[in-house]
């Protein structure tokens, strides 16, 4: 099978250096540990090295849905179990921070503009999305994808919110989880370039996996939006 045009080059040069390493004694004598000798040797042991190095693969999941089915039903439980009293306004959370904690921009992901919802969570949730942007981070790195935020398109809802939502969405439900300072959106077919944009599904891809373990380890509640064009979650 013939060689990459890459690793020809690299193996040629690997062949030279050692030639010359063994022909060298013999015409310019060399004391063994000198720092010339140290220096052919280490870069011949950085190139294999660089040349060995294998990025992760991306695996996806099989199917968002079923992958991430977790309906209102069972979320609004867990709201209920780690949320606040629904709060009346922004001035309502903001008088309560002792239960609420603000979430503003993070190196690990990017708030969009809020229309219809309010930058608070509960500690215990802006500890999962800190978490989730981390995670994300660490995956991209590891698979050799070009660094990207998460964009946060949805958190706390106050009641106030709610009322403006029913005036043109008649989806909008009272009891929302969003309420209790417990959930948050996540968009899938948007992020935030830092390095460059990967434009085809690979970030997508890589987020579902991170979703995937966070779900296993009991950590949220996850449903896969296809109208929202987000992952909605809540903590657990």
């Amino acid at each position: 099978m013939a060689l990459p045009l890459k690793q020809k080059y690299l193996l040629g040069f690997v062949v030279v250096v050692l030639l010359l390493a063994a022909v060298k004694p013999f015409v310019y004598p060399t004391e063994e540990g000198s720092e010339e000798a140290i220096f052919e040797e280490n870069v011949v042991t950085q190139n294999l090295s660089h040349d060995k190095k294998k990025h992760h693969r991306i695996l996806s999941v099989p199917n968002y849905k079923a992958a991430f089915p977790d309906s209102q039903s069972v979320q609004i439980v867990a709201a209920n179990k780690w949320g606040v009293h629904p709060v009346k306004n922004r001035e309502d959370a903001e008088a309560r921070k002792k239960e609420l904690v603000y979430v503003g921009e993070s190196p690990y992901y990017h708030v969009d503009k809020l229309n219809s919802s309010i930058p608070y969570l509960v500690p215990r949730a802006a500890l999962l999305l800190q978490d989730i942007g981390q995670a994300f981070y660490d995956s991209l790195y590891m698979k050799g994808v070009p660094l990207n935020q998460l964009i946060v398109t949805s958190i706390m809802r106050s009641m106030d919110d709610v009322k403006k939502l029913q005036r043109h969405n008649g989806n909008a439900t009272d009891n929302s989880c969003h309420l209790y300072g417990t959930t948050f959106d996540i968009c899938y077919n948007r992020y935030h370039a830092l390095d460059q944009e990967v434009r085809n599904d690979t970030l997508k891809w890589v987020l579902s996996e991170v979703l995937r373990d966070i779900r296993r380890d009991k950590r949220a509640y996850i449903k896969y939006e296809v109208k929202q064009g987000c992952f909605h979650m809540t903590v657990r």
